[in-house]
């Protein structure tokens, strides 16, 4: 690995690190000594890239800093170009457009070398024919991320309709098709609601009152729960969602 790369390297593995990293990891990850991780540390501070930190405490990247973001490996720039095709064939009008533009723009700034990633990738994504959807996925991203409630009618497997004022948790991407993961105030429990059986949804002005993220992390116990009490007896699986 030249010294450029493994400098970059090291500031990437400092970016993703929640605790700081001790040299004999950054070694063991890059596969080189600890003598050398210490040599690029003090380069890179050398350089002003904001690590504090010192030999047997580990090392912490300060917030705020970044690097150029399209200094990219031919194996980043697969992982990219994967998961925005991904997206272009199966998220939303929305989503699918900003993959198909985020694509075009990595393509205009790629060095010559590695423009064939894009124009011939080496991965490719199976065409899916998704059920046709009512709601507006954009609209409950929207919901999801300014922490609002949103009332729909939604219709069971019998094609019996239902309104539901839900508090929106995220929005699954499958290829079975899109599913809502929320709190259900009809219910007074966690449900998901497939995205095609949902035939109208409006944003309230009401907010969800809990933090998203302790909203979140109670689904997720709940989930968890559930898949234990009941894997193995009936596994929950994507392909059927619970109302």
């Amino acid at each position: 690995m030249r010294r450029a790369d493994r400098l970059f390297e090291i500031v990437q593995l400092l970016r993703r690190a929640r605790a700081p990293l001790s040299a004999e990891r950054i070694a063991d990850d890059l596969e080189v000594s600890k003598r050398t991780v210490y040599r690029d540390i003090a380069a890179l501070m050398a350089q002003r890239v904001p690590i504090s930190g010192e030999p047997g405490v580990g090392y912490v990247l300060g917030r705020g800093f970044d690097l150029p973001p399209l200094m990219l490996t031919a194996d980043e720039l697969d992982a990219a170009v994967l998961g925005a095709n991904w997206v272009a064939s199966r998220g939303d009008a929305t989503l699918a457009r900003a993959a198909r533009n985020l694509i075009a723009k990595i393509e205009a700034v790629v060095p010559a070398a590695l423009r064939d990633h894009i124009l011939e990738p080496s991965t490719s994504i199976a065409p899916i024919a998704a059920p046709a959807e009512l709601v507006d996925a954009a609209m409950l991203r929207r919901a999801i991320r300014t922490g609002r409630k949103v009332r729909i009618d939604y219709r069971d497997d019998r094609g019996a309709v239902s309104r539901r004022t839900i508090w929106p948790i995220l929005l699954g991407y499958r290829d079975s098709g899109r599913i809502v993961a929320a709190w259900c105030e009809l219910r007074a429990a966690f449900r998901y609601f497939r995205a095609d059986r949902i035939a109208a949804a409006a944003i309230l002005d009401d907010p969800v009152p809990e933090r998203r993220a302790a909203l979140r992390a109670r689904w997720q116990a709940a989930m968890d729960e559930e898949r234990t009490r009941y894997s193995a007896v009936t596994p929950i699986t994507p392909d059927r969602p619970r109302r």
